[in-house]
């Protein structure tokens, strides 16, 4: 659709087009913002939007297109920084965002993109440290003319960047480091303690056993579980693996459950459904989710999991809309070490999680 006359804005509905491989409006005159949208052409591997008149900021869904080889940005009205997120697009070769009105610094974190070839932001409104590491090595200093104030290597042709900054952020750094040192003195003899007097509390008064009652242990089939999840819906996805997906689903009796749907196309899938079910089904704590059954046959493989309504503890460390104070901290910390200590040593056979961390919380 390139080289037309069209002159409205990108419609959010473009969205929907997933299967799409190459998208091509460059040369026209459309107007607008980015729509968010973009980042759901997870297929696509060519992206050209140049020769237009978009404005605004570069949305951070499109760091979402992990399969994208070439995008072009030029020649718009495009206005903000460089989002940070565009360091996920592994596959990137070739990225164009010259003659733009984009202001901000070029995120380090663009170094990761170890196969891009091709990376131009001249003219615009660009200040800072040029990234020397991954592809920048190579970079030919015409792609960073006609910006405001940016420094690094004399190779490409842009003045050296102050040291007083780079002692201020030394400074800076020092700073913090003695900070979290301090703090790390002050609390984690509180865990420990915390963590002493939890373990001394489930000796005294040991756990009973919380087995799930028969009505949750019955056999739950395939064709319920297609049903329970709307036949394995993406807008059902909850996250995924090495080996699988996992979905949210409600079964007939309203019961919210989540179901772990293996990859049986990867080699290991099959061992590694059969390794959890063995170990899993012997596990009982209070701080571990719960089995409630399994499905298997010869094309599908899933375990049946308790869901948990209130999501992980990434969520609550990395997002502007939800807070834990340091009670609540705390008592995370002493309920994940609390089950780590009944897989390493209350059960008949020591387990090790092996991929411990928030997400997983």
């Amino acid at each position: 659709m390139g080289s037309n006359k069209f002159s409205s804005n990108i419609p959010a509905s473009l969205g929907n087009l997933k299967d799409v491989l190459s998208l091509d409006l460059s040369s026209n005159n459309m107007v607008g913002s980015l729509p968010l949208e973009i980042g759901n052409l997870k297929a696509a591997t060519l992206i050209d939007l140049s020769m237009n008149q978009f404005s605004n900021g570069i949305p951070i869904e499109i760091g979402g297109l992990q399969n994208l080889v070439h995008l072009s940005l030029r020649h718009n009205k495009l206005q903000g920084s460089i989002p940070d997120s565009l360091s996920n697009m592994v596959g990137l070769e070739f990225l164009d965002l010259s003659h733009n009105n984009i202001s901000g610094t070029i995120p380090m974190s663009l170094e990761k993109l170890q196969n891009m070839k091709y990376f131009n932001v001249s003219v615009n409104m660009l200040h800072g440290e040029i990234p020397s590491g991954g592809p920048f090595k190579n970079l030919s200093s015409q792609f960073f003319i006609n910006n405001e104030a940016l420094c690094g290597s004399s190779r490409l042709s842009v003045p050296p960047c102050p040291t007083s900054s780079k002692h201020r952020s030394n400074r800076k750094k020092l700073l913090v480091l003695f900070l979290m040192l301090g703090v790390a003195l002050v609390f984690v003899p509180i865990t420990l303690l915390f963590v002493w007097i939890r373990y001394r509390r489930d000796k005294k008064y040991p756990q009973q056993d919380d087995s799930l009652s028969i009505s949750t242990r019955r056999r739950i089939s395939y064709y319920e579980l297609l049903q329970a999840t709307d036949s394995l819906s993406e807008s059902n996805l909850i996250g995924s693996g090495s080996f699988g997906s996992v979905y949210k689903g409600i079964l007939r009796s309203g019961t919210a459950i989540a179901v772990k749907v293996f990859n049986l196309q990867l080699d290991m899938a099959f061992k590694s459904f059969n390794t959890e079910c063995d170990v899993l089904r012997n596990l009982r704590h209070r701080n571990l989710i719960k089995v409630i059954t399994s499905c298997s046959n010869i094309d599908f493989k899933a375990l049946v999991l308790e869901y948990m309504p209130n999501g992980s503890l990434e969520k609550y460390l990395y997002s502007h809309n939800y807070f834990l104070d340091i009670k609540q901290r705390l008592s995370i910390i002493i309920d994940v070490a609390c089950a780590l200590e009944y897989l390493h040593h209350g059960c008949s056979s020591p387990i090790i999680h092996c991929d411990l961390k928030p997400s997983n919380v």
